[in-house]
């Protein structure tokens, strides 16, 4: 198509500081879960945004952090990888909370990159503003970014002005993905993503790290417009499982009652969510669990 644009843009950060929220807010739908818990994103994930002249495909990567477990490790080097091939780097950092050592850290990581790397400043609408933009301006004395922009994922401040700026390096070329494909994630992919992330919504601190669902079935009812889905929430401790539960299985209703409400409107059909939870002891550690969780064999 001629005169058309298309590229890969991998969107890095340290964990929490929105990058998730930012997909969703470029795309305009819900492809990607949300939590105010760090290292919610675990999986690259592809979100595409088709405009008529140019199509986005914006790389969704894990926050890079220091690893403690195998799974820790694999979203790392998911994130790494991330920046390979790709026609730019969208890097955020969260003026709310400041710039800090991690922020440091992933600039010197981007150092080595060739393709422009564009500073998207996050969380302007909660930002203290006067010291935010002084920080920031210290901190980039120390590296060279193509382009910097304040922006609000939450509110859609400057998102506009964002996209318009990734256009310029975008290069020429084909449209990847039909005009109404939002992302490359199969649905069950995506309905276990919802599931974890009620999860992360409802429980305690100590459990979500320790969170993984594998979805066993997914019907359609002969008879019905309606969807089967079976899930189980796979915790690393005994404890854990009780709490995920709840008293009376009050806990583990609301997780399905809350991601219900979201297969429905991903599906568009009426759902039967019936949710079980198991131990696994240990399971980030644990190379087969991972990939039959689905997480890239490539990465682990």
């Amino acid at each position: 198509m001629a005169g058309f644009r298309s590229g890969f843009i991998a969107i890095i950060g340290r964990p929490n500081v929105g990058k998730s929220t930012l997909i969703n807010s470029l795309i305009g739908e819900k492809v990607v879960i949300v939590s105010d818990k760090p290292q919610t994103t675990r999986n690259r994930i592809q979100c595409v945004l088709t405009r008529e002249n140019c199509q986005y495909i914006f790389i969704d990567t894990p926050g890079l952090h220091k690893p403690k477990t195998k799974l820790g490790e694999y979203m790392v080097s998911t994130a790494r990888k991330a920046l390979e091939d790709m026609d730019a780097v969208l890097f955020v950092v969260d003026a709310a909370d400041g710039i800090g050592s991690g922020d440091r850290h992933i600039a010197d990581l981007l150092k080595t990159v060739t393709v422009p790397v564009i500073l998207a400043v996050n969380k302007m609408d909660i930002a203290n503003l006067e010291p935010a933009r002084k920080a920031v301006d210290e901190f980039v004395k120390d590296y060279s970014f193509s382009e910097i922009i304040e922006i609000s994922a939450a509110t859609g401040y400057n998102l506009r002005l964002l996209e318009d700026k990734l256009y310029t390096y975008l290069p020429e070329g084909p449209k990847y993905y039909p005009d109404d494909m939002i992302t490359d994630q199969p649905e069950r992919v995506i309905i276990a993503e919802i599931i974890r992330e009620k999860a992360l919504q409802l429980l305690k601190e100590e459990v979500p790290h320790g969170i993984g669902v594998e979805i066993e079935s997914i019907s359609e009812r002969p008879d019905k417009a309606i969807t089967d889905v079976h899930a189980v929430i796979i915790c690393e401790r005994t404890s854990h499982k009780g709490i995920v539960i709840g008293k009376g299985g009050r806990m583990l209703k609301d997780i399905g009652s809350l991601a219900r409400q979201d297969i429905e409107r991903l599906l568009g059909t009426k759902v039967y969510l019936e949710l079980f939870v198991k131990v696994k002891e240990d399971w980030r550690n644990d190379q087969s669990m991972l990939r039959s969780l689905g997480y890239d064999k490539r990465n682990l």
